[in-house]
C-alpha cells in the first residue's frame, strides 16, 4: 500500500530535506571535496561569499518536495532497505538520468554531471533512510 501525499510523517520529511541538502550538500559541494571542481567544470568563480538566505529558502523547500514526494510514494510498511533502495532507484534513473540528458544536449563534461548526479543519487538514498528509519 502507498502512502497518501498528506499521510506522511512531516517532520520526518523536514529532517531528511535538511540532512541532504545542508549536510550532504554543503560537504559534498565544499573544496573538500567536490567544490573546486565543480566550480571549474561548471564555469562558475569560487564564490568567496555566501550564498544569499533566498538561494538557501528555495533549495530547502525545493529539497522539502522531493523528500516529500518519496513519503508519499514509499509504501507504508517498507522496511530501511526498501526505503533506501527506492531512494537510490529514484536519484538514480529519474533525477541523475534526467541530468544526463540535459547535460549531454548542454554540452556539460561527463565530470560536471557525475559530481551533480552523484549527489542527487546520495540525497534520494539519505531520503530513503531516514524515511525508511523514522516510523
Amino acid at each position: 500500500m502507498i502512502a497518501e501525499p498528506m499521510n506522511v510523517n512531516f517532520l520526518a520529511v523536514a529532517v531528511a530535506a535538511a540532512v541532504a541538502l545542508f549536510g550532504l550538500g554543503g560537504l559534498w559541494y565544499s573544496k573538500a571535496l567536490f567544490g573546486e571542481v565543480w566550480n571549474r567544470e561548471s564555469g562558475q568563480a569560487p564564490k568567496t561569499d555566501r550564498h544569499p538566505a533566498l538561494v538557501f529558502g528555495v533549495s530547502y523547500a525545493l529539497a522539502f518536495i522531493a523528500a516529500w514526494f518519496l513519503a508519499a510514494v514509499l509504501p507504508v510498511d517498507a522496511s530501511v532497505g526498501q526505503a533506501t533502495m527506492l531512494g537510490i532507484l529514484i536519484g538514480a534513473c529519474w533525477v541523475a538520468t534526467s541530468f544526463g540528458i540535459n547535460y549531454g544536449f548542454g554540452s556539460r563534461s561527463l565530470k560536471l554531471w557525475l559530481i551533480d548526479a552523484g549527489y542527487h543519487v546520495l540525497q534520494f538514498t539519505l531520503y530513503g533512510v531516514i524515511l525508511g528509519a523514522w516510523r
